[in-house]
């Protein structure tokens, strides 16, 4: 590998508008890391791309990602596009040798994400996963507070998540409405805060859900109705590995979303992590309080923060902190566990979740990562 890690990024586009996840998130934490080096953009059309890569600075413009995958000045693979589209990108990209960094969800259903990281494992490359609250600094620092008993044994825990329900949307949003697709309020928003929630205290051992669609049609620019099948209302009840009961509520709705808020209670006190925007996308604030002392805010120590000063804030800043951790993986120096087989857990609890609301019953969870973990 050359000194620095070099990337081709999949799904980062000019012609957007710059609103999509790859040039919004991806290509602002890619430059501001001197570990790495935006090498190549790859989209579906070849002016788009040679206009994306000028635009990025990137030196090579692909639109064929086979072209991408197999080129020799690219170690890692990023794919940034919409999900129904991650498993064949993501396959080819590991079947080329290469690095994969997959957003979430790593896979349309369970199936697709168990697929990729078998492969992974069978080829024994470097995966990542984008659940990004696994490198936000203040969720970082608190599992560690838990971890050190620093409000003793965890009785319970409440998460919420209620976020902004998009009604209106153009073509590019509008196919999230398909349940089938796997991009929704459960699989993203919730995906995204139940895993912050897992981080710090750990798996669940079993789960009682329900899952509804609330708002059944969305409209288009144009104005025409389209039915919607996606869940935009998570209710889970569920005991962790550890023995603490937790409640967790997601939601989309149209007015006055109130953020998330996750609660952690004690024996000897507790935590509260609160965010205007999503668990995942910080800035965090965390409280703390002690016996009978009153909560008290929380400032995160500088060994969390492993992204480098003039860090992008907003959607960049915990992209950024997951590459700089996974950096010495990527160099094959240790692991990084924030990877495809962490993802195919999190799909498993998602399953789990679907499956209880479906049956109306509990579900038990098997705790732990798979048996043969990659080298990630």
């Amino acid at each position: 590998m050359a000194d620095k890690i070099r990337v081709g990024i999949v799904g980062a586009t000019v012609t957007q508008g710059g609103s999509g996840w790859g040039a919004n998130a991806h290509v602002p934490a890619l430059k501001a890391l001197p570990h790495y080096e935006l090498k190549a953009v790859c989209t579906s059309h070849e002016d788009t791309a040679k206009a994306s890569a000028a635009a990025f600075g990137a030196e090579q413009a692909f639109h064929r990602f086979g072209d991408m995958a197999g080129h020799r000045d690219v170690d890692l693979i990023v794919v940034c596009v919409r999900v129904p589209g991650h498993r064949e990108l993501v396959l080819a990209g590991l079947q080329a040798g290469k690095a994969v960094f997959c957003e979430w969800p790593l896979g349309a259903n369970l199936a697709e994400a168990e697929e990729m990281a078998e492969l992974a494992r069978q080829r024994s490359v470097t995966t990542i996963v984008g659940l990004q609250a696994r490198s936000d600094p203040t969720i970082l620092y608190a599992a560690d507070l838990v971890r050190e008993g620093y409000i003793g044994e965890v009785l319970t825990a409440n998460l919420s998540t209620v976020a902004q329900a998009q009604l209106q949307r153009g073509p590019g949003r509008i196919w999230q409405g398909v349940r089938a697709n796997g991009a929704n309020t459960l699989t993203i928003a919730g995906g995204h805060a139940i895993d912050a929630l897992c981080t710090v205290l750990g798996e669940f051992a079993e789960v009682s859900a329900r899952v509804s669609t609330r708002i059944p049609e969305w409209r288009t620019l144009e104005g025409h109705t389209v039915p919607v099948d996606s869940p935009d209302s998570i209710t889970v009840v569920g005991r962790m590995v550890s023995g603490a009961e937790v409640a967790v509520n997601v939601a989309a709705v149209p007015s006055n979303p109130s953020g998330n808020r996750l609660e952690i209670y004690g024996r000897e006190g507790a935590l509260v992590i609160r965010a205007n925007g999503a668990l995942s996308l910080g800035p965090n604030q965390m409280y703390a309080g002690k016996g009978t002392e009153p909560m008290a805010s929380m400032p995160v120590p500088a060994k969390y923060k492993f992204a480098p000063e003039g860090t992008p804030g907003g959607q960049p800043y915990n992209v950024a902190q997951a590459y700089a951790r996974a950096a010495d993986a990527l160099r094959g120096r240790r692991s990084f566990d924030v990877d495809f087989n962490l993802a195919v857990q999190r799909h498993k609890l998602i399953d789990a979740i679907e499956r209880s609301s479906a049956t109306g019953r509990s579900v038990r969870l098997t705790p732990g990562p798979p048996k043969e973990a990659s080298s990630a």
